[in-house]
């Protein structure tokens, strides 16, 4: 019984916020907010495919559907966003949604375990709305989502 007491504890202090906190470093990021299955899979074309207005709609559907969101960095990295900006309802809310493909710029804790990175967001420092990329630019089929043709 006093092992298992012991291992409740620690277990406990691994997991408590402030543990979490201590480890996290701070950063400001600027990126857009994006569909992380689309993005990894390649199902809709390229990364290029799945960014800006052009992949809205789809961002939306995936985010609402539970496909985590990630913060793809200015820097070419993806973060996986656990919470933002207070939002407690982070993994499907309507602060996820209401900045779908959105270019912002974030304060807040960097984590990153087993070669993922992740961000809590503490701030929206700057939301810049959907700037990157629509279909005016790419015309109604972006010549990366079409198949290669066979030899």
């Amino acid at each position: 019984m006093k092992r298992l007491s012991i291992l409740l504890a620690v277990m406990g202090a691994a997991a408590s916020p402030t543990y979490a906190a201590e480890q996290g470093e701070r950063i400001e990021i600027k990126g857009e907010l994006i569909d992380t299955w689309c993005y990894f899979s390649g199902v809709m074309g390229g990364p290029d495919a799945v960014v800006g207005s052009a992949h809205h709609t789809c961002a939306l559907w995936c985010s609402a559907g539970g496909i985590p969101v990630g913060l793809l960095g200015e820097d070419g990295k993806v973060y996986m966003v656990l919470k933002i900006d207070g939002d407690d309802t982070s993994a499907s809310g309507d602060t996820l949604l209401s900045l779908a493909s959105h270019q912002i710029e974030a304060d807040g804790l960097y984590y990153e375990r087993d070669g993922l990175n992740y961000i809590v967001v503490e701030n929206v420092v700057s939301d810049n709305g959907i700037t990157y990329r629509n279909h005016e630019d790419y015309g109604p089929v972006p010549g990366f989502a079409l198949p290669e043709p066979k030899e």
